[in-house]
């Protein structure tokens, strides 16, 4: 997977989701976020603890459970400030056409943050192999991954969780009394930010500046806060809606697909 592909794949996830809103404004949107929250909540806590976690664990050290819960509680800090958007809550207030900064910026910082292991994963070795770069203290191990399955699975796990986010934050930008090419210029700068995390991690990577198991840890981390909290607000009065049960498993079929 290359830095323009993935680059591509992102922000078309991003304004497919703000397209959705702007051309099937009669629908009820909610129902299609909740649907599609599931869908890649059951995805990605799915490829947390059937790849990345035990991947993690095999090539980690002893303390690397650390940096998951440290992921867990920065993915809690950041929805302090946004909202809860990332699992479909929606506030839409009367802030006169203004940016709630707050909210952008935290979502902002995770896409940023979840897009750097994506490139990070894959380095240019000598003759243009792709091959897995994962720093550890005193000590590098070099993995085959030339085909690029994990980076794959955790591309797609975060595009399923984009489309929904990107109908959420368009949804909000235009019940806040955005103007639509405004609320459209706020959501490609959004988009843009999983791109940037993803060159600033190649770079990393290439010159030795990033610690990929910490990163992936981390980002699981936030996966994991994301899913577990899109499963259980998905149940109403306790009881699970049954499309909701399909799309949560669904999620979970393409997860075991993709690995």
């Amino acid at each position: 997977m290359s830095l323009i592909w993935g680059t591509i794949f992102l922000v078309a996830s991003v304004l497919l989701g703000g397209g959705l809103v702007v051309f099937l404004q009669n629908l009820n949107k909610g129902k299609i976020i909740k649907v599609l929250l599931s869908l890649s909540g059951g995805f990605l806590l799915a490829i947390a603890f059937i790849h990345f976690i035990p991947e993690i664990y095999a090539h980690g050290s002893s303390g690397i459970g650390y940096y998951i819960l440290l992921g867990f509680l920065i993915q809690l800090f950041l929805e302090y400030f946004s909202g809860g958007i990332e699992h479909g809550h929606i506030h839409a207030k009367d802030t006169k056409g203004t940016v709630p900064w707050s909210l952008f910026i935290a979502l902002s910082f995770h896409s940023f943050f979840e897009g750097m292991p994506l490139e990070a994963q894959f380095v240019r070795e000598a003759g243009g192999q792709i091959v897995d770069h994962i720093e550890h203290i005193g000590h590098n191990h070099h993995y085959d991954h030339s085909k690029g399955e994990g980076v794959q699975g955790l591309l797609l796990g975060i595009i399923l969780h984009k489309i929904p986010v990107a109908i959420a934050l368009m949804t909000l930008l235009l019940a806040s009394g955005f103007k639509m090419a405004k609320a459209w210029l706020v959501l490609v700068v959004f988009a843009l930010m999983a791109p940037l995390g993803m060159l600033v991690g190649h770079y990393g990577a290439e010159n030795a500046l990033l610690n990929l198991e910490i990163i992936l840890a981390i980002v699981v981390g936030m996966f994991l806060h994301i899913s577990t909290t899109i499963i259980f607000e998905s149940s109403e009065n306790h009881k699970f809606n049954f499309i909701k049960l399909v799309s949560l498993l669904v999620g979970v079929g393409l997860a075991i697909l993709a690995i």
